[in-house]
């Protein structure tokens, strides 16, 4: 019988956490992001911000969102690589991101790509992200998905 605390539950925890972000963010669910990140500071380019609100506020001020309500993108989270420290109760990753946006006039396409390192601390059983990092290696067109900066300078920057 698994437990929360089993190696193996962590680390699907965990896993569950990262893919959770990339739907919600997929979904244009920015009130859910900073309900998933409640506990957490996020830092890109254009700075860190903390908590459910703030992490909230950013998204909607920052992504471009359509009529299905969705920015039109698939986040594509890879090379997720997780160390978990059960005693202490706390656990790292990083990954790779790639964001892919495809609209009626504009073919799918890779729009931006970097890394992700997250830090993680169990509270009360649960897995909870305390830390998003994220670094940009590769930017594209994001004219259409970043409301501020149609030449991608934030994401350049690291964001």
């Amino acid at each position: 019988m698994s437990t929360s605390t089993d190696p193996p539950s962590s680390y699907r925890a965990i896993e569950n956490l990262i893919a959770t972000y990339a739907e919600l963010v997929d979904d244009g669910d920015f009130a859910g992001v900073g309900i998933l990140l409640a506990d957490a500071t996020f830092t890109g380019g254009a700075g860190s911000v903390s908590g459910r609100d703030a992490i909230e506020t950013m998204l909607r001020d920052s992504l471009i969102v359509y009529d299905d309500g969705t920015p039109r993108t698939k986040h594509v989270t890879t090379n997720v690589a997780i160390d978990v420290d059960e005693e202490a109760g706390t656990a790292v990753s990083r990954s790779y991101f790639t964001a892919l946006q495809a609209l009626p006039d504009l073919p799918l396409q890779p729009i931006v790509s970097g890394r992700y390192q997250d830090r993680f601390e169990r509270r009360d059983g649960q897995w909870r992200f305390v830390e998003r990092r994220v670094r940009t290696d590769l930017v594209g067109d994001v004219s259409r998905h970043l409301r501020h900066s149609a030449d991608g300078a934030s994401y350049r920057s690291g964001r």
